[in-house]
């Protein structure tokens, strides 16, 4: 069992069509970041904003091109390279995928 992980969030500066309303990719990481933190105060992990049109390795470009070839609504919120959520997060499932993991103990 882990005790430490990365959550990827996948977005851009300007929101996708169907977004509007919602808060943008980085406040979306900022969000689950203190979420989660909460949740789980003893859980080593970072939350990371990946501009999708500004990457800096090619794994995130490949991510970021299938994002848009697949038409999947940002911010896309991955972790162990699994998309768990697009467009709005949903929490408990996000915690739910991070208990399934085994990534500390459940709260």
């Amino acid at each position: 069992m882990s005790n430490s992980f990365s959550i990827k969030v996948y977005g851009a500066e300007q929101k996708c069509a169907s977004c509007v309303h919602l808060p943008s990719a980085k406040e979306t990481a900022e969000w689950l970041e203190a979420a989660i933190s909460r949740k789980f105060p003893s859980l080593v992990f970072n939350v990371l904003y990946i501009d999708m049109e500004n990457t800096e390795n090619e794994i995130d470009q490949a991510f970021s091109e299938r994002i848009v070839e697949e038409d999947l609504f940002y911010p896309v919120v991955v972790i162990d390279g699994e998309v768990v959520a697009e467009g709005n997060p949903n929490l408990k499932t996000i915690y739910g995928i991070i208990e399934q993991n085994g990534y500390g103990a459940v709260s």
